[in-house]
């Protein structure tokens, strides 16, 4: 499968879109699963829980391994790990079972994080942010049918069908890694992995002030989506009234409006329009329509349609941005692209879940002020470590680099 080709383009896509569907399309069967196990609600959520918990540490370690051993033992490992945790998932036979299967259906699901690794491996500079682009595109497109997937699943098939529509999928995604996927990762003959190793990756990641200062400005872009995902629901369903059908009218023009931002940066990336610029208009698009919707909810003006408008701004601004920033994490250290796209998913999931917490936990039940405050507050930080941090340390490193090869091409100078 060469790797310019359209197929390989759709199996990053798939393989990007095994978490998602892993959360998603269980939503609509958390009730049907509590009635089975005679469990609470609050109980079953749990499931989901325990498959971000893993998902956002288990590429910790693959990230190193990948490095090390190659990207294909790694999707191989997660994708034959996913499948099986899958078919325990559907054939559970308490609540208990479940939540262990789900803890290790993350673990699999989590492989997939080194495909940004592997489009690291293969491109640079606009050429990776359009493959990388493209992904999200795919990624938004499971976002808006996965859970009506899961919902017309478990009315024809119950909820045990969705876990095996997840097994099936994997299934076939690890025969097309085992045969036509060729591993990308360049394996340096000495390499070994030895805990040393494995600090020192990280060591080099969290002090490299390129790729560290872009993994923070990424990680506040993410709390500000978290922010809205976990709010949203809250304020038009909990606060406002309107019912679920109409709420994911919302929730599905939001994922639009990201992947509409992914698709748009995608082809200007093809036309030669800058990374920075687009990173910089689309971390501005959010913040700007966050700080919209905060001084609304402050004013106790919050029409529906308007602040639907301004969410979907929020969603463009992120779609613009992520490709760019993803790139922009990922190319100063292509040794340990693993380690990179390992820390940057870990920390993205951490910071989303801490905005996810505090939108929750500060609801007051009547008004979106959790959600736009948090909201806010995360967009204008990634903004400001965009300009304050993360631009003058690439200028600074990129100057560096050019003094450096002139030094060496002039050594009299």
């Amino acid at each position: 499968m060469e790797p310019d080709s359209f197929a390989y383009v759709l199996l990053l896509g798939m393989l990007a879109t095994v978490p998602y569907s892993g959360i998603d399309i269980n939503l609509p069967a958390l009730a049907a699963t509590g009635t089975t196990f005679g469990a609470r609600a609050s109980d079953v959520g749990l499931t989901v829980s325990a498959f971000m918990v893993s998902l956002a540490t288990a590429p910790l370690i693959y990230g190193p391994v990948s490095d090390r051993f190659g990207r294909k033992p790694v999707l191989a490992f997660g994708l034959a790990l996913f499948v099986a945790s899958s078919l325990g998932c559907a054939l559970a036979s308490s609540l208990q079972v479940l939540l262990l299967c789900r803890f290790i259906q993350g673990i699999g699901a989590a492989a997939t994080i080194t495909i940004f690794a592997i489009i690291r491996d293969l491109f640079t500079g606009d050429a990776a942010r359009a493959r990388i682009a493209n992904v999200m595109v795919a990624v938004n497109i499971a976002t808006v049918i996965a859970p009506t997937a899961g919902a017309a699943l478990l009315a024809t098939a119950g909820w045990r069908s969705i876990y095996a529509a997840q097994a099936t999928m994997g299934f076939m995604l690890l025969v097309v890694v085992m045969f036509r996927f060729a591993d990308t990762a360049t394996i340096a003959p000495s390499a070994r992995l030895v805990p040393t190793a494995v600090i020192e990756s990280y060591h080099r990641v969290l002090t490299h002030p390129g790729s560290f200062s872009y993994i923070l400005v990424g990680a506040a872009g993410g709390a500000t989506v978290f922010a809205y995902v976990t709010g949203s629901s809250l304020f038009f369903v909990g606060a406002v009234g309107l019912s679920p059908g109409q709420y994911g009218l919302i929730f599905a023009a939001c994922s639009a409006a990201v992947m509409a931002g992914a698709f748009l940066d995608g082809r200007l990336a093809r036309r030669g329009i800058s990374s920075a610029g687009m990173l910089a208009t689309g971390l501005t698009l959010s913040a700007a329509a966050s700080v919209a919707l905060l001084a609304m909810t402050l004013s106790g003006w919050m029409p529906t349609g308007p602040v639907a408008a301004l969410l979907m701004a929020v969603a463009l601004g992120f779609g613009l941005s992520l490709p760019n920033l993803t790139s922009a994490t990922m190319q100063h250290l292509p040794d340990i692209a693993g380690s990179v796209s390992a820390a940057a998913g870990s920390i993205q999931l951490i910071a989303g879940a801490i905005s996810s917490g505090l939108v929750a936990a500060c609801f007051d039940g009547r008004t979106a002020f959790s959600m736009t405050a948090v909201m806010a507050a995360s967009s204008l930080l990634a903004l400001f470590l965009y300009f304050l941090v993360a631009r003058p340390a690439n200028r600074r490193l990129r100057l560096h680099t050019i003094d450096t090869s002139g030094a060496i091409r002039n050594p009299r100078c």
